[in-house]
Formats: C-alpha cells, sequence, structure tokens
C-alpha cells in the first residue's frame, strides 16, 4: 500500500514557494536581473545554506533558473510560473471588482 502523498499541482507548487518572505524577497532581488548566490545572499542575515535552501525551492517550482560559471551559481528570474499563476487568480480578480464596484455603488447611493 502507497501512502505517499499525490504530486502537487503546478499552482500548489508555486504558491507553496511564494509563502516564505523571503522567496518573495528574493524574487524582487532578481526583478532587476540575473545575480549570483553570494551577491543574493548578502541580503539576508542568514547562513548562506539557508538562502541556498530558498533557491532551490524557487528553482524547483520554476521560477528562477540556475546557470553555473565556474564555482558561481547565477540566479535568474523565470516569468512563465507567474503567468500561469495570474491566469489561476484571474477568476478570482473578476470577482473582487465586481464586489467593489457595487460597493461604490451603494456608497455613492448613500451620498446622494
Amino acid at each position: 500500500m502507497n501512502s505517499d502523498p499525490p504530486p502537487a499541482a503546478p499552482a500548489d507548487t508555486i504558491f507553496a514557494a511564494l509563502a516564505s518572505p523571503v522567496r518573495r524577497d528574493l524574487l524582487r532581488l532578481l526583478l532587476e536581473g540575473p545575480r549570483t548566490a553570494g551577491d543574493l545572499a548578502s541580503h539576508f542575515a542568514m547562513r548562506r545554506p539557508s538562502v541556498s535552501e530558498h533557491l532551490r525551492v524557487l528553482r524547483e517550482a520554476g521560477l528562477v533558473s540556475e546557470r553555473k560559471s565556474g564555482r558561481e551559481r547565477h540566479y535568474r528570474l523565470e516569468g512563465e510560473p507567474l503567468l500561469d499563476l495570474r491566469e489561476w487568480l484571474h477568476p478570482y480578480e473578476i470577482f473582487w471588482r465586481r464586489r467593489l464596484t457595487t460597493l461604490r455603488d451603494v456608497l455613492d447611493e448613500e451620498d446622494e
């Protein structure tokens, strides 16, 4: 009998990766362009192996790519998973826009 959990759906993996504030900060840093692991680690008050673990999670979620150059590892933001996530979130965005429009209409009626 196999008790292993089913593999995570891509959106689940991305949400899990984004759950950490450190990983979100790493992605913000990578918005500026590719960076070495050492440069990324210098922005955090934690040991480099801990930052490397966060980078591994982001890499496994497809949010960053890694390129080795000699002894250095260079990381780059990958946008495709974020587009997938955006598509997943789109219906919720529509829901909240409708709700806020309804609230605005009610408030406008009270002002009249």
